[in-house]
């Protein structure tokens, strides 16, 4: 299991304004003020993370293998390389948004080389990605339960991945049409070149990433191999020692008709039973259903082994699935705006009720001690993101007496000479958030 602390809150923002708010520091009106701050600052990033959202999903739409609508021109190629690289921006932001950690290739190539809990030979060729990313969540220890032959069952620690993120496009029509020339599996494929597919799934095994690729080859183990093909060599020697009249018969046959009398003379056979044309039609018929029908059978015992292997795998990733391509956006703007809102709100709280003045480094701690104290978690809180984000919203207290005109935009949070933070009481804090908002668009000219 990875050593690495997680800076994901896994609880919900409504949970964290609750702890807040029970917590004791706020009294009388303030607790309706804070309350009313976390439902606009909610309402904005809401807003926010949509227009992210929506510049994704609009680049997107030449890449989605799923995509039921047409463009009205075919982008150029400038156009088509900038859409990508605003897809795979988009992706990354929101992805670092949700508190998810890229993935090291390491880590991808380890998975290739070892396996967890499905029994496959497993092959990944990564030149067929113009870009691969994979990103995850949660690295946990699960104790589970595995049959050891068919009796025996043993206890396994499996480290699973909670959450993994996959991005792969494919390189384009012209590649592997080059590559089917020279290799047969590439003639059917069971992706479209050139697009660009997104996987959301859970509770994945690190061991058995590979899986989620969709240009996966699987085959057998060596240990598998070697038990099918022990058998059927140890099965097949006393059928064909019991051919060997009958292989016999068809040799000389088969000479007699080339008149090679040399060489029939030097068999050790019935020269009768040869001239006899049923004794070799029958021991010609009894040699190829003897010989065909095992090797139908042992070969019907290689596909049921083989389907069985696809049906594993398509069970994993069935059971195991949260979201594919367009969906997956969607799905992580959601997380992402969730953590984004529950960083803020906690930040915007320690430094509202503290009794000292904090700097960056005392408020990251002061935010991981009050979130294992209050909720048992050891995280690594993500200081500077929210820090940045109230530093960012600027805007105008106007009171009823006060000429708008006249007044400056000042930032919702500060810093003094020292490098402690500074926070806009909850009241004037509402007051920047209104006037973002109504700030949001300017069409009336003005």
């Amino acid at each position: 299991m990875s050593n690495i602390r997680e800076s994901f809150i896994p609880f919900r923002r409504t949970d964290i304004i609750n702890l807040c708010l029970e917590d004791g520091k706020l009294q009388g009106k303030e607790v309706q003020l804070f309350q009313e701050f976390c439902d606009i600052l909610t309402a904005f990033f809401h807003f926010r993370f949509h227009h992210t959202l929506e510049s994704i999903k609009d680049n997107y739409t030449i890449f989605n293998p799923n995509s039921d609508v047409k463009t009205l021109q075919e982008p150029s190629l400038e156009e088509y390389e900038e859409m990508e690289n605003e897809v795979i921006k988009g992706f990354k932001y929101i992805l670092e948004r949700a508190n998810y950690i890229q993935l090291s290739d390491d880590i991808v190539q380890k998975s290739l080389e070892a396996k967890s809990l499905i029994n496959l030979q497993t092959d990944v060729n990564f030149d067929n990605f113009d870009e691969f990313y994979c990103y995850y969540r949660g690295d946990i220890d699960e104790h589970i339960t595995v049959k050891k032959f068919k009796f025996f069952k043993r206890e396994r620690i499996i480290d699973i991945l909670e959450r993994v993120v996959l991005l792969i496009k494919f390189k384009g029509p012209g590649y592997f049409q080059a590559k089917a020339k020279k290799d047969k599996q590439y003639k059917t494929l069971n992706f479209i070149p050139g697009k660009m597919y997104l996987y959301f799934y859970k509770n994945i095994p690190k061991l058995d990433l590979d899986l989620l690729f969709p240009n996966i080859q699987t085959s057998m183990t060596w240990k598998d191999k070697l038990l099918f093909g022990v058998p059927a060599i140890g099965a097949a020697i006393p059928l064909l020692l019991r051919a060997v009249p009958n292989i016999l018969l068809v040799i000389v046959a088969i000479f007699i008709l080339l008149k090679a009398d040399s060489v029939v003379q030097s068999i050790e056979v019935d020269k009768e039973k040869v001239r006899d044309l049923m004794p070799i039609l029958v021991a010609t018929l009894s040699l190829t259903m003897t010989l065909g029908g095992f090797a139908v059978k042992q070969y019907t015992k290689y596909k049921s082994k083989e389907i069985k292997f696809q049906k594993e795998v398509s069970d994993t990733l069935f059971f195991k699935n949260l979201a594919n391509n367009a969906s997956v956006f969607q799905a992580l703007v959601d997380i992402a705006e969730e953590e984004e809102c529950k960083e803020i709100i906690l930040v915007y709280y320690h430094i509202l009720t503290s009794q000292e003045k904090l700097n960056t480094e005392k408020l990251d701690r002061k935010i991981e001690q009050w979130m294992t104290e209050k909720l048992g978690i050891e995280m690594d809180f993500d200081i500077h993101g929210p820090l940045n984000n109230l530093e960012k919203l600027r805007g105008k207290i106007v009171y009823e007496d006060n000429n708008e005109d006249e007044i400056k935009e000042v930032p919702l949070l500060s810093y003094d000479q020292q490098g402690n933070i500074n926070i806009l009481p909850l009241e004037d804090s509402k007051m920047i958030l209104d006037y973002v908002w109504d700030n949001a668009f300017q069409y009336n000219g003005c």
